[in-house]
């Protein structure tokens, strides 16, 4: 296991992105900070702390794993069609929470928020699932990792 698992910096490759309204914008603010400041991620065979950038290719993931001073150490692809239709759930349910926040009940809101962290939580764990063997991350990492591949694919 490396000296220092975490990630200390996370880009993302903004090219993919044509547009992120506020409510998109702000989860990316919430999962970035969150995984700065509570992070598991050991790539096999390199010591941390690592700098992460994510980014689409070629219709895979790829994140490009750095040491600390950004010097490459490896690049882990992601193929995107298992993400597919949890990005797209995902996608769908959001719109759905940001507006019952703005219209709804509390009752009404906590119901799609239950759904939302349902869908966010299987999405985690599938990619827990793909990264065995090459990324180690624990489950939080997986959630904030998850939410920063789907801001990807905002078309």
């Amino acid at each position: 296991m490396p000296a220092d698992p975490r990630i200390i910096d996370v880009q993302l490759d903004t090219r993919t992105i044509i547009w992120r309204n506020a409510d998109v914008e702000q989860e990316r603010r919430i999962a970035i900070f969150d995984l700065l400041e509570e992070n598991h991620f050991a790539p096999v065979g390199h010591d941390g702390p690592f700098k992460v950038v994510l980014r689409v290719e070629d219709n895979r993931v790829a994140i490009d794993v750095q040491d600390a001073g950004g010097a490459p150490l490896d690049t882990v692809r992601l193929g995107l069609a298992r993400f597919r239709r949890p990005i797209r759930d995902y996608f769908a349910i959001c719109d759905s929470y940001f507006q019952a926040v703005r219209a709804s009940t509390p009752t009404q809101i906590e119901t799609v928020d239950m759904a939302r962290r349902a869908i966010h939580n299987d999405a985690a764990e599938l990619l827990v699932e793909c990264l065995a063997g090459k990324i180690e991350i624990d489950f939080d990492t997986a959630r904030r990792l998850f939410t920063l591949i789907c801001v990807l694919h905002i078309k």
